[in-house]
């Protein structure tokens, strides 16, 4: 999960605000020391920390009450507008390539940044819209460079052109370029050598690189663990060569996340992509918006529906409508799980639906794949009056499924204790859903 540590301390600070019985000056003092203490264990800048926590308190002691909105809620937007302005506003970067094809990306960062494998995202969410990618390999300075690039391309099926022994990067771009140009690509990404902002000669040939092919953008990579210091590695690339866009990668398990994605959103440089894990699949457009809203855990319901998409899972309005009423069998559990078992691990989309991290119990963000597949086994094991009569079965029945499923009893136990408490929490989150109502980021609105 993206920067979980840090979401998981900013969660439980506002979860203090909505237990709280009013919402007076302690409570809004308490809040600001605990999104302090968050954002600087994130390794946030402590001078950014501090002109937020300043800005929070004046803002709720000014600002007049909207109507219809409680201070409890003025108060929540509060941290939550902040936040988005700390990491960059509320404009989402333009992603689609625009213009004459081919659209050349050229990557450059310093080595062990991930350019590499972000070369291969990036080709791979491209692809996935639809558009004619290739990567060129011109990375001559480390060994192993092409070879992990093409063994990338091949998972993927994106072209690849390298060679083995070139002595000149330029050249490898320059007729990488050319080749896929003759080809009729659509989008064309470059994968450079890894550069240190005090090495010179790197510095140069990327200058001289990027003059010679002319990309559409530079893209530079930064490693999401730095923290802090990718201020100091954004403004040396920028000052070397024109920046386009900068995507951050390693957040899916960095505690300096935070730090990375203010300082860079400090230098002005926009952020168009983040790496959330290892997969070649785990790229998402970075939506300072959304991301604060999942941060929260207000949701994000675009990036849900883009992964339903993506997994080409059908929820059909009725099983939906079932689902947010509470209403749902095991049946209808059984057919949804297995069709979003594609979309990534259950706990990771429960937590993009609004307000639905405050209600999840400690420890069900470890609901694990693993899991995941015993609980749909114990269901296929199951007869169809069970399935839509849960309360029917007994531990007679209970050791009937088990042994079908290749389960134990206390699994099949698990699996209805979680199926009971996963209707009360959506019943518990329709009430609360009207929270979130007012955020732009991640907008369920209200139930009826």
């Amino acid at each position: 999960m993206v920067l979980e540590s840090l979401g998981s301390a900013m969660r439980n600070a506002l979860r203090k605000v909505m237990r709280a019985p009013i919402v007076d000056e302690r409570v809004v003092r308490e809040l600001i020391r605990d999104v302090q203490r968050a954002l600087l264990q994130a390794d946030v800048n402590v001078k950014l920390v501090f002109q937020l926590s300043r800005r929070i308190e004046e803002r709720f002691i000014k600002e007049t009450l909207p109507p219809g909105i409680s201070r409890r809620e003025l108060l929540i937007k509060i941290v939550y507008d902040e936040l988005v302005n700390l990491l960059g506003g509320e404009s989402a970067p333009k992603v689609m390539p625009s213009g004459k094809r081919p659209y050349i990306i050229m990557l450059v960062g310093i080595q062990g940044s991930g350019k590499t494998t972000s070369a291969a995202k990036l080709a791979l969410f491209y692809k996935k819209r639809g558009l004619r990618v290739a990567l060129v390999c011109a990375d001559n300075y480390r060994p192993g460079a092409l070879a992990q690039l093409k063994q990338l391309g091949e998972q993927i099926g994106v072209p690849v052109y390298g060679e083995e022994h070139s002595s000149s990067a330029i050249e490898l771009a320059i007729r990488g370029v050319k080749k896929f140009r003759s080809e009729g690509l659509d989008v064309i990404i470059i994968d450079t050598a890894g550069r240190h902002k005090e090495e010179k000669e790197l510095i140069e040939e990327m200058k001289l690189m990027a003059s010679a092919i002319k990309p559409n953008e530079i893209m530079l990579v930064i490693d999401g663990t730095i923290g802090q210091q990718a201020m100091i590695q954004a403004k040396a690339f920028h000052e070397a060569t024109s920046i386009g866009s900068i995507f951050v990668t390693k957040l899916d398990g960095s505690a300096r996340g935070g730090g990375a994605l203010s300082a860079v959103a400090a230098t002005g440089a926009p952020i168009k992509f983040i790496g959330v894990g290892e997969k070649v699949d785990e790229i998402e457009v970075f939506n300072p918006a959304r991301f604060v809203s999942r941060l929260l855990g207000m949701g994000d319901l675009e990036s849900l529906v883009e992964k339903v998409k993506a997994a080409q899972a059908t929820l059909s309005m009725d099983i939906a409508q079932k689902f947010l009423s509470g209403r749902f069998t095991l049946r209808d559990l059984l057919e949804q799980l297995k069709a979003i078992r594609r979309m990534g691990p259950l706990s990771k989309l429960l937590k993009l639906l609004p307000g639905f991290s405050y209600m999840m119990p400690e420890g069900f963000e470890e609901f694990s794949e693993e899991k995941l597949k015993k609980f749909i086994a114990i269901m296929q094991s199951m007869t169809g009056e069970e399935l839509e009569k849960p309360e029917i079965i007994d531990r007679s029945r209970m050791r009937r499924i088990a042994i079908g499923s290749g389960t134990t009893i206390k699994d099949v136990r698990e699996l209805l204790e979680q199926y009971r408490l996963m209707r009360k929490l959506i019943k518990q989150f329709k009430r609360r859903a009207r929270y979130f109502r007012h955020f732009k980021g991640g907008i369920w609105g209200d139930f009826n």
